[in-house]
């Protein structure tokens, strides 16, 4: 139970940010608990307090939580978006998504007019499984960790009938559902996409809320309708998926039945060590076991620096071969990839730089 709450806000130029701070009522005692990032973003979630301790040490925590925001510009603001801690956060669910391999505008048209894939919008959020189990949600990521989940989606998941997994992109304190992994005691993967859609429909579909399921084409003209369309919206991408495939966890060496076409270039990248500036840092990717730099981006003022070491999601226009990323723009830090996968192979080089090696 919340026996304390707040949600700040800070905007100022193009940053547009959200800090989130309760009170909860814990086993023999309470915790302080938080969210932050962009708005409109899945946020970040995290404790201040490792284990329950009494009310009034708590409150001295969560003032000094609030005071410090404030003091940086932060005020309060209604509209906010409560986070739902989860005793399980971190612990490994047992449970990975199904990953997508890359494909290049040169690629699509095939699967345009294939009628085995579907194509859906790729929405720019994070990659969520949702699990109900009785009366308890919890959200997975993609490296299979539970994870904290806004309240809006715990309440719509517990509104629908029966267990189950259903797999989706988290957009701020909406959940986009595009696959169902398990319903009641049935495990769905080895089912065919389109039996698994089915089945994801009739538990979710058209009920609207913080749950809602991703329209899907089908026909050529459709998908062809659908790209036009994103496009023209600036989305960040498509997905195409063949429709008698079954699920499977984690992502193949190359092509598949499950493929994005992103209509911009992003890069997990590890931040490097050495300042290039006030509000610059350098940029790593593992080629083999040796890190190689790939340039500078600018963090944005009154987004805090990244640590070193840490993954940074990066979107560029393209690569240079040997050299830098170009147009780099910092998006945030990825705490659900590991460095690990941070590799040179995910770059989208000039098209005058792959004619070369051609």
């Amino acid at each position: 139970m919340v026996r304390e709450s707040v949600t700040l806000y800070f905007r100022e130029g193009s940053s547009d940010k959200v800090y989130q701070t309760t009170i909860e009522e814990a086993e023999c005692g309470f915790v302080v608990n938080f969210a932050y990032g962009r708005r409109g973003s899945t946020l970040q979630t995290g404790t201040k307090t490792n284990a329950p301790i009494p009310f009034d040490q708590a409150k001295k925590i969560y003032d000094k939580l609030v005071k410090s925001k404030t003091s940086k510009g932060y005020t309060p603001g209604e509209g906010g978006t409560p986070y739902a801690d989860t005793p399980k956060a971190a612990q490994d669910t047992g449970l990975r998504p199904q990953l997508l391999n890359p494909i290049t505008e040169d690629e699509v048209e095939r699967y345009l007019t294939d009628p085995a894939f579907w194509m859906q919008e790729k929405k720019d959020g994070r990659r969520v499984l949702v699990r109900k189990i009785g009366g308890e949600v919890t959200g997975i990521n993609r490296r299979g960790l539970a994870i904290s989940l806004p309240e809006p989606i715990i309440q719509a998941a517990l509104t629908l009938r029966s267990d189950f997994v259903l797999d989706g992109e988290a957009v701020g304190d909406r959940f986009h559902a595009f696959d169902c992994l398990q319903r009641g005691s049935s495990p769905l993967e080895k089912l065919a996409y389109r039996d698994r859609w089915r089945i994801l429909l009739e538990l979710a579909g058209g009920r609207g809320g913080a749950i809602e399921v991703l329209p899907t084409a089908a026909a050529t003209g459709d998908k062809r309708d659908l790209l036009r369309f994103l496009r023209e919206r600036k989305a960040e991408g498509v997905v195409l998926k063949d429709r008698g495939a079954p699920y499977t966890p984690g992502r193949l060496a190359s092509g598949g039945p499950q493929l994005k076409l992103k209509f911009y270039a992003t890069a997990s990248c590890i931040v490097a060590p050495g300042r290039n500036g006030k509000r610059s840092v350098g940029l790593e990717l593992l080629d083999g076991l040796k890190l190689v730099a790939v340039g500078n981006v600018t963090i944005p003022p009154n987004t805090k620096i990244p640590k070193v070491g840490t993954v940074a999601e990066i979107r560029y226009l393209n690569a240079i071969r040997g050299g830098s990323l170009y147009q780099p723009v910092f998006l945030g830090v990825r705490s659900d990839i590991l460095t690990a996968d941070c590799k040179l192979s995910q770059l989208k080089f000039r098209h005058d730089d792959a004619e070369d090696e051609s």
